[in-house]
């Protein structure tokens, strides 16, 4: 039966910083168990499956049990990582802690490999990705690796927890669209600080320098939302978390957000949130 990623019962066997140089032990070689390798700096090249990519400042390596590999930096530039060796599906009876090597040209023939579970999910996650655009996954593998070497307490439970909810974290920023045009990434970072502003496309677009049509065009291909679904979606958001957190009445948030009345913002509200302002705020049933 297929597995969910939500199902995965990490186990870090082993952390560790590791300056590749160029030796001979990262010529092509397969590893027992799983394994993230993140890059601080480049250039360099990744070999994966025969595949080679390019290393940058954080790129990421995910490898598979069994898959062939290699390393490919020069002696005269090497490249700081951090690596991570695990089990995904078995932390009852882990291979990593005891993880093995085989290098070319020997068979890759391991005795015992870390358990895969069929999972479509993990399957669909790249072999190399960068983490650039993602801080918090890049912090998140450091994290990891300095609790595992300076937790005195609980080091286990700590550190899988965390790989479980990084790799749940990475699932999303490979599968959700992240805008990348950077006057639609300034725009976004205006509006989501400021959602009661409201304004006219007219405007947004002037924002970013470009015609109506095609900044409609290219804000729609950015987000997959339109200019005016998405700041609607912010201004709910927003008029949620007032509900929660301010003692406003539901008529002073509906003018705070630019509702002329509270009838408007009442329909709009129920009609995003599946329950009115009022219940919103009564019951925390409904914040679900």
């Amino acid at each position: 039966m297929n597995k969910s990623l939500s199902e995965i019962t990490p186990f870090v066997g082993d952390s560790m910083s590791y300056l590749y140089d160029g030796s001979s032990n990262e010529h092509l070689r397969a590893g027992s168990v799983y394994a993230l390798h993140l890059f601080n700096e480049g250039p360099g090249e990744m070999e994966v499956e025969g595949v080679k990519y390019p290393i940058e400042r954080g790129t990421l390596i995910f490898l598979r049990p069994g898959q062939p590999h290699a390393f490919h930096i020069r002696p005269s530039h090497p490249l700081p990582s951090y690596n991570l060796y695990f089990d995904l599906w078995d932390d009852a009876n882990p291979l990593s802690p005891s993880r093995s090597f085989i290098h070319a040209p020997d068979p890759f023939v391991f005795e015992r490999l870390s358990i895969e579970l069929p999972c479509d999910e993990l399957d669909r996650l790249p072999s190399v990705f960068s983490l650039r655009a993602h801080p918090h996954l890049y912090d998140g593998i450091a994290m990891i690796a300095r609790m595992y070497s300076e937790s005195k307490f609980y080091r286990s439970e700590t550190v899988n927890s965390f790989l479980y909810g990084w790799m749940l974290s990475w699932h999303n920023a490979v599968n959700v669209q992240h805008p990348s045009d950077y006057r639609i990434v300034r725009l976004l970072e205006y509006l989501n600080s400021r959602p009661e502003h409201g304004q006219s496309v007219e405007a947004w677009s002037r924002f970013c320098g470009l015609k109506r049509t095609y900044f409609h065009e290219l804000f729609l291909r950015e987000t997959g939302m339109t200019p005016k679904a998405y700041h609607h979606q912010l201004v709910m958001k927003r008029a949620a978390h007032m509900l929660v957190e301010t003692d406003l009445s539901i008529t002073a948030i509906a003018e705070k957000l630019g509702y002329p009345s509270i009838h408007p913002f009442s329909r709009h509200f129920s009609s995003f949130h599946g329950t009115t302002p009022s219940q919103y705020r009564l019951n925390p049933l409904h914040r679900v």
